[in-house]
């Protein structure tokens, strides 16, 4: 039927049409108003929760109140009309008066929860890393504890040690360094998973191969990477540092490294070593064990991995630091006994 003949034979369809389609308008137009931030421009931060079992009629009472949204009703409106009602996700939000109520709707219809940002600082222990994670709220000591003894991850993480040992901390140089924003939910086992998983990722099949060549497991790897990342102080010096442990442990000479005494001991590196802490019993002390320790001693990052897997070229077997931040390195013990009455004799 045209529009002509709407007009001529049915006027009070021609009414009907016109009111429905004002009633459209203005209904859209209303929604978008009440949709409207709250407080335009606000830059303000308000944290929000979401409580389990809570639905879209108490959230958008209690937006209204606090003022993030500018109308309940449009809030319950868009949430049944995207489907969302009983589908709001819990959790706590960082929300603005400035969003708008589409825009708040999103973030909880999404679970956009909010996140905390935690850094592990390269060369950080497993201890250490348990300590700032317990600082931020994200574990506790109990619950990472039971993170790291119960989950069978063997399989999905090969770089662990296949048999536990009291000498060993699994998970010690498991853990990659880096920067990681964690739901205020998640659970130890997801922030352990999380950071294991991103060490597997770091083992490029190039890395795992040039391992191979070099007769190393992933393991071992990490294990060098550690004692590299914790005696090397300038970048620099890492492939330097690198060529003498491989030097070293080709011929068979203990690697006589400062910081896998100090793992065993819990010495802090300001703190000077002692000819008695050389002699403590642990097959992490490689003063008086040949090759490798059985783990890592830290968590190192990916500048000492790489170090690890691709040492200088040298013929340095010794090295001592010089005070400032770097070493001094020696081809042979009477060069290097030396260098430690040099820099050393005075400690």
């Amino acid at each position: 039927m045209r529009l002509a003949d709407v007009n001529r034979r049915s006027p009070w369809l021609r009414y009907l049409i016109l009111a429905v389609a004002g009633a459209i308008v203005l209904g859209v137009s209303g929604l978008a108003l009440a949709s409207a931030p709250a407080r335009l421009g606000s830059h303000e931060k308000v944290v929000f929760e979401v409580t389990e079992g809570e639905g879209a009629s108490s959230i958008a009472n209690r937006l209204e109140e606090v003022g993030l949204v500018r109308d309940r009703l449009a809030f319950r409106t868009l949430s049944a009309l995207l489907g969302w009602n009983g589908q709001l996700k819990v959790g706590k939000y960082e929300m603005s008066p400035g969003l708008s109520t589409w825009s708040i709707l999103h973030r909880i219809g999404r679970g956009e929860v909010m996140r905390i940002s935690v850094t592990i600082p390269e060369g950080y222990t497993f201890g250490q890393i348990e300590t700032l994670l317990v600082e931020k709220g994200l574990a506790t000591k109990e619950a990472f504890a039971q993170a790291v003894s119960s989950a069978d991850t063997a399989g999905e993480f090969p770089f662990l040690p296949a048999k536990r040992s009291r000498f060993i901390q699994p998970y010690e140089g498991i853990l990659f360094p880096d920067t990681y924003f964690f739901e205020e939910t998640a659970t130890a086992e997801t922030i352990v998973r999380t950071m294991a998983r991103r060490t597997v990722a770091v083992f490029t099949p190039e890395l795992l191969a040039r391992a191979q060549e070099l007769g190393l497991t992933p393991l071992e790897v990490l294990t060098l990477a550690s004692i590299i990342e914790k005696e090397a102080g300038l970048a620099e010096e890492r492939p330097i540092v690198s060529s003498v442990y491989h030097n070293r442990l080709r011929v068979g000479i203990k690697l006589d490294a400062c910081p896998t005494v100090r793992y065993v001991i819990n010495k802090p590196p300001e703190k000077p070593l002692l000819f008695k802490d050389l002699e403590v019993v642990s097959p992490y002390n490689t003063y008086n064990n040949a090759g490798l320790p059985p783990g890592p001693i830290c968590c190192p990052g990916l500048a000492a991995i790489q170090a690890a897997l691709y040492p200088a070229e040298s013929d340095y077997y010794y090295f001592v630091a010089k005070n400032d931040g770097s070493h001094y390195f020696s081809h042979t013990l009477e060069e290097h006994n030396r260098a430690v009455a040099k820099y050393q004799g005075g400690n």
